[in-house]
């Protein structure tokens, strides 16, 4: 049997950005699904115009899943406390993604350095919220 899994995200009105930011990063393939291209008359709901029913971001290095939160007062990825622990193979790729993410308007908020366990780790936060907790294997450069 083969799992693969993917964290599902409750956009705050902005999925198709942020998925879209996410694949101009990372690759890989997105799919978009609005409500706009489906037939809604027996949802018990009446989306607003352009709103994402359904996105997946399929890649090499990465796996996302997610949709707009139409909700009355919906949390931005910020409020929401979400992180996205991403795992490098050495700590120059661990390097480029924090280059990416921070040039593309990010913040660091915890700089990249050799930590207590012996491994490397950072924290960056992406322009959007998201909190990007980055780590390497100890034995990498």
């Amino acid at each position: 049997m083969t799992y693969r899994t993917s964290p599902y995200i409750d956009f705050p009105g902005n999925a198709e950005e942020v998925l879209t930011y996410y694949q101009s990063l990372f690759g890989g393939e997105l799919e978009i699904a609005k409500y706009d291209d489906m037939d809604v008359s027996q949802f018990p709901f009446t989306p607003p115009p352009g709103i994402v029913a359904h996105g997946d971001l399929r890649g090499p290095h990465l796996n996302i899943s997610g949709g707009d939160d139409f909700g009355p007062d919906p949390k931005s990825l910020e409020e929401r406390g979400l992180a996205m622990s991403l795992y490098a193979n050495t700590a120059e790729e661990a390097r480029e993604v924090i280059t990416k993410l921070s040039d593309t308007g990010g913040t660091v908020e915890m700089p990249f350095e050799k930590a207590p366990w012996g491994g490397w780790f950072g924290q960056v936060k992406d322009r959007f919220g998201m909190l990007w907790q980055i780590s390497a294997d100890p034995g990498s450069a």
